[in-house]
C-alpha cells in the first residue's frame, strides 16, 4: 500500500474527486479548520495542507 499523497494547498475549502477521471470517486468538498491546518479525504485518503498554517511558500 502506497502512503497517502499530500497536496499543499492555498484554500480552506477544497474539493477532490480522487483523480483518475472515472477511476476516482465522487466529487466532495472538503474545509480544513483554522485549528488542524490539515484534512483528509475520506474517500482516498489523500491529505490536504493548508500551506499557510506549516510555512510551506507557494510554488508560484
Amino acid at each position: 500500500m502506497q502512503p497517502a499523497e499530500i497536496q499543499y494547498v492555498d484554500d480552506h475549502h477544497i474539493a477532490c474527486d480522487g483523480g483518475g477521471g472515472a477511476l476516482g470517486h465522487p466529487k466532495i468538498y472538503l474545509h480544513i479548520k483554522d485549528d488542524t491546518g490539515k484534512i483528509d479525504c475520506p474517500y482516498c485518503g489523500r491529505n490536504f495542507v493548508y500551506r499557510a498554517a506549516y510555512g510551506k511558500k507557494s510554488a508560484h
